[in-house]
């Protein structure tokens, strides 16, 4: 499990000034983010829960897309939450969305949110930056209700794209602290075979995005 000593400063450090004008700069290439969302579906009534929610940018989205959900959120990054609340208030969604900082790998939903699980629960970009990023996946299965599912946006294995575009974005990401998991199709695997759940892979942009979606079934 990583710590809080040991992550959340990192992520603080990575984003105290970055958060300002994260979300301006990351709309060119945190792709599939959109397409996650829609894809969502939840009950009419239904949760919804952001792990690593970043600048509230996607539960915003969330909020507008599925007006009478609750929206919950969760991150590491105490500098990243400062500006969540800001933009969240801004957007007048201060009602509906409730967050607070925890460790993605081993949270406890009932004392965070005084609940124990959500319809969805869906994670944009981040496993690429979360050490535990298998440990993190276990961990959301075990909160989703019964059909709930997990949806997860990330970057792929980028096989489609140009040698020397493949190996400049690799350099690039590394500089910020990001991993693409190319192992995440398999690892989904993995995790719905031991929670009786079924899984949907998709791969966008010549591989530079994958969407994996791991349903739980309704027993």
């Amino acid at each position: 499990m990583f710590t809080k000593i040991e992550h959340g400063p990192l992520m603080d450090r990575v984003y105290r000034h970055q958060r300002h004008f994260y979300d301006a700069t990351r709309k060119y290439y945190l792709l599939g983010r959109d397409p996650m969302i829609a894809g969502l579906n939840p009950p009419e009534r239904g949760s919804i829960l952001e792990i690593g929610c970043g600048t509230g940018r996607n539960l915003i989205l969330t909020g507008d897309t599925y007006p009478k959900t609750l929206l919950y959120g969760i991150d590491i990054s105490n500098e990243m939450l400062a500006t969540a609340h800001k933009k969240i208030d801004a957007a007048g969604l201060g009602k509906r969305v409730h967050l607070a900082y925890a460790d993605a790998a081993a949270f406890d939903p009932q004392a965070l949110f005084t609940r124990r699980h959500f319809d969805r629960i869906f994670i944009s970009y981040a496993v690429s930056m979360i050490p535990q990023w298998q440990t993190v996946v276990h961990e959301a299965v075990s909160h989703l209700a019964p059909n709930g599912s997990l949806h997860i946006v990330d970057f792929g294995d980028l096989a489609d794209l140009p040698l020397i575009a493949r190996k400049a974005l690799y350099t690039w990401l590394d500089w910020y602290h990001v991993t693409p998991r190319n192992e995440l199709f398999d690892v989904a695997e993995v995790v719905a075979a031991k929670n009786n759940a079924t899984v949907h892979k998709q791969r966008l942009y010549r591989g530079f995005s994958w969407i994996t979606t791991i349903r739980r079934k309704s027993t």
